[in-house]
């Protein structure tokens, strides 16, 4: 039996010799009791920074400001910030991911202060800074929040007393427009006062922190309930709290309203935190909050009315969470555009129609509804200004009252990107 092991050892060792042993099979538990000797640990301590690390065969483990990192050595080579790999002037790689050997190990780890030097077999050097490897490591970013929110419900939010920003002063200073997204990153609502009211004024208010998603429903939209397109909106009845355009593939970011005149009673809008009602949910049942973020729903929006011909359908889950830190970045709830469940077993649906009720009891809860009335620029023939109202559509659910009489809003819904990219452009984290 020992000449046996002893022949296919020496077969193994001439294989490893030859290069025909493959960077998986020196990983392999076999191979490791076969040979012993072949792993090698490094070990480094800094008692002034507290920082350990390790080599290993297939990663490379660092201790460092209380956190415990494991790089991929592909990892560490692929994001390199050397002069050859990265262009700082366009901060775009300029390394070929595709040329990296994927068996590739640093032939000397070295730490000198607070940076780690990594050689790798061609003789390039890769440098980090630790606390770059701590920001961007997986175990740095799962601790990490990519927005900070203020979750809330109707007391919370009129005790907080956000403050509206006057339209002067979004217009014309940084500091009422950084003013107005720190409190709707916050929120996900905010209002902009003394708003001239005609469409030209929204437009250009708009305008200032983002370009404007033109839809189906055009660039500006100007509405009444004249039942000009087919959806509910464009009517005097009353809406339930709802999110937009969930039957897009990417459901519009942001909404904008404003309200230009209104003769008649009613017509409150209602805002609902979806992300606090989620954050219930989570508490009480997180077995159904889990359900409501993994399961595909289909949202489907038919329209044949005059001119207008559309059949939109979008797929999502009804929450939508980051998978490396669980946090919740958009909810897609809207149970009039909701298309027919098809696609989970019969099982499933049973238990996805409990987490929604869940859900939903949350969403209707008296002390969840904030209700305002959006100050309209017209009545009768006095001229007024008004209030714009800006809604992050990925987080609060807004409805309506019904109302009587003539009302006319205008609006529009804006691209995320460029919202979340103006607020970064003003130091803020989004």
């Amino acid at each position: 039996m020992w000449c046996r092991r002893l022949s296919h050892l020496q077969s193994r060792l001439q294989d490893l010799l030859r290069g025909r042993v493959t960077c998986w099979a020196l990983q392999q538990p076999s191979f490791k009791s076969l040979f012993p000797l072949a792993i090698h640990w490094h070990h480094t301590a800094s008692k002034s920074l507290n920082c350990v690390w390790q080599q290993h065969e297939d990663h490379f483990e660092l201790q460092y400001a209380n956190t415990v990192m494991r790089f991929d050595y592909v990892w560490l080579r692929d994001h390199c910030l050397s002069a050859s790999c990265y262009n700082s002037k366009t901060h775009q790689r300029s390394l070929d991911t595709a040329s990296v050997d994927l068996c590739i190990q640093p032939k000397t780890i070295r730490l000198d202060e607070t940076t780690l030097f990594f050689t790798w077999p061609d003789g390039h050097v890769t440098r980090y800074d630790l606390d770059w490897l701590v920001k961007n490591s997986y175990e740095g970013q799962k601790q990490k929040v990519i927005q900070p929110r203020i979750l809330w419900n109707a007391e919370i939010y009129q005790q907080a007393q956000v403050p509206s920003v006057d339209f002067q002063s979004f217009l014309e200073t940084k500091e009422g427009l950084k003013n107005f997204l720190q409190n709707f990153l916050l929120y996900g609502i905010a209002f902009v006062e003394n708003v001239p009211p005609t469409q030209e004024h929204t437009e250009k208010l708009a305008e200032r922190i983002s370009l404007i998603r033109e839809t189906i429903y055009g660039r500006m939209w100007y509405f009444t309930s004249d039942f000009s397109r087919g959806d509910t909106a464009y009517t005097k009845l009353a809406l339930d709290r709802h999110t937009d355009t969930t039957y897009f593939q990417e459901p519009c970011g942001i909404q904008v309203f404003h309200c230009l005149k209104h003769e008649g009673t009613g017509g409150r809008t209602l805002l609902v935190d979806g992300f606090y009602a989620a954050e219930q949910v989570l508490q009480k049942a997180p077995e159904e909050f889990e359900l409501l973020s993994k399961v595909p729903l289909k949202h489907e929006y038919i329209e044949n009315v005059g001119e207008c011909h559309n059949h939109m359908i979008g797929v999502g889950p009804v929450l939508n969470i980051y998978p490396w830190n669980k946090e919740l970045y958009m909810i897609r709830y809207n149970n009039y555009d909701r298309a027919v469940i098809n696609t989970v077993p019969y099982d499933v649906v049973h238990r996805w129609y409990t987490a929604h009720r869940t859900l939903t009891i949350e969403l209707r809860k008296p002390e969840n509804e904030f209700w305002v009335k959006l100050k309209p620029g017209r009545v009768g023939a006095k001229l007024e200004r008004c209030q714009v109202l800006f809604i992050d559509n990925w987080r609060v659910l807004h409805g309506r009252e019904s109302f009587t009489g003539y009302r006319q809003l205008c609006g529009c819904y804006l691209t995320r990107d460029d919202v979340l990219n103006t607020a970064r452009l003003l130091g803020l984290q989004a």
